[in-house]
């Protein structure tokens, strides 16, 4: 049996003629940048993360960079943030000339730690404290991180609050929307998503209308009116194309969340039933909204092993993420060393995203796990 770690062709077959439709308004008015398919998008997205403001941008990753340019973060400031993500959360600190101060994780979330930041922000050097100029939490896997926690740091230190919602969506922290809690939330669409498009696209929410047109200004040169520069901002824009493709696919979104909690839970039941000592821990749901844009088990041992077992035996798994940020190459100057951050490390030495898209069947789970409990059997 095969079972791919997502299946976006299944995905595309239950949508393929709102998305040709759509996409043929595009190709007929020859609007491909901005325009009123962008604008269309942002209101929704706005009303569907409970903010007053949304920008699109031409990725996550940008989503990123013009908020920390949003927030004027620049040379000699620093931003704290998690050693555990994507490269973009600490790397963009980096392109726009900043530090990223990292903090070690939460071992049940693998979210970001508030009792760690305040630790490490606490143990700061006046000099260097004065330097911190915002926090940037990563909603990792498709769940909020502490966000109460994180909140009231950056109340006590003034820290601006960058929310990296990339995998997060629609999830929930107290009832209140992945992107709605910081200054500002930023959203990928990149195709594996839970909210893909058909190639790289973003958005940036915001509640203040000062800064939401700011981040407008910045998408695009800097210029207003066209050709005028009075900040320098960057090439940040989004196609008219993804956002058609996303705006067909948002209409959908709350559906397929349903069917990747449905397949969480009964992960659940499978790995309860096979009872693998083996297999340490699943996720957890700590907070209001899971979306699951991951399901990360934790192993005990053999996690390389055993994703080369599945592989052969035809099913699709990654690790999210194997080298933490705080021991990537390009951040040694910063100098953190291998045990810093210990449940960072574990959980990079440990972890295995399974298959949990949301056309993802019954047997197919259960082909999984009766997999991975061979090989531990064996």
């Amino acid at each position: 049996m095969k079972v791919p770690l997502l299946d976006l062709k299944s995905q595309y077959q239950t949508i393929k003629d709102e998305i040709l439709r759509v996409t043929e308004d595009v190709y007929e008015s020859q609007y491909f940048i901005l325009g009123p398919w962008v604008e269309k998008l942002e209101k929704a997205i706005a009303e569907y993360s409970n903010t007053e403001f949304a920008v699109g941008v031409s990725s996550g990753t940008d989503a990123l960079l013009i908020s920390l340019l949003a927030a004027d973060v620049g040379p000699g400031d620093s931003v704290i943030t998690t050693p555990y993500s994507f490269f973009a959360s600490a790397g963009c600190v980096s392109r726009v000339g900043a530090k990223p101060v990292f903090v070690d994780i939460d071992r049940e979330t693998f979210n970001i730690s508030p009792d760690q930041a305040a630790k490490t922000i606490e143990n700061l050097s006046a000099e260097d404290r004065e330097r911190l100029k915002a926090v940037i939490p990563v909603h990792l896997y498709g769940q909020c991180a502490n966000m109460d926690g994180i909140l009231e740091i950056a109340k006590t230190y003034d820290l601006f609050v960058i929310e990296d919602a990339a995998q997060a969506i629609g999830a929930e922290y107290k009832g209140k929307r992945a992107g709605s809690m910081g200054d500002i939330g930023s959203f990928s669409f990149f195709p594996s998503k839970n909210l893909g498009a058909f190639g790289d696209g973003g958005i940036v929410t915001t509640s203040s209308e000062e800064r939401a047109d700011k981040l407008k200004i910045l998408r695009a040169h800097g210029a207003r009116p066209k050709y005028y520069h009075k900040v320098v901002g960057g090439n940040f824009r989004l196609d008219a194309l993804q956002a058609a493709v996303v705006s067909v696919k948002l209409k959908h979104l709350d559906q397929w969340t349903r069917a990747r909690q449905e397949n969480a839970a009964r992960y659940r039941e499978l790995f309860d039933k096979a009872g693998l000592s083996e297999v340490l821990d699943l996720p957890v749901e700590k907070e209001n909204r899971h979306i699951y844009n991951q399901f990360v088990i934790r192993v005990a041992e053999k996690r390389d092993e055993l994703r080369e077992y599945l592989k052969e035996a035809g099913i699709g798994t990654e690790v999210y993420y194997p080298v933490p940020l705080h021991l990537q190459d390009c951040f040694s100057y910063l100098g953190y060393n291998s045990g810093d951050f210990p449940v960072a490390e574990e959980a990079a030495q440990k972890t295995l995203a399974l298959p949990i898209y949301p056309e993802l069947t019954v047997e197919q789970q259960e082909y999984i796990v009766d997999t991975i409990k061979a090989f531990y059997l064996n």
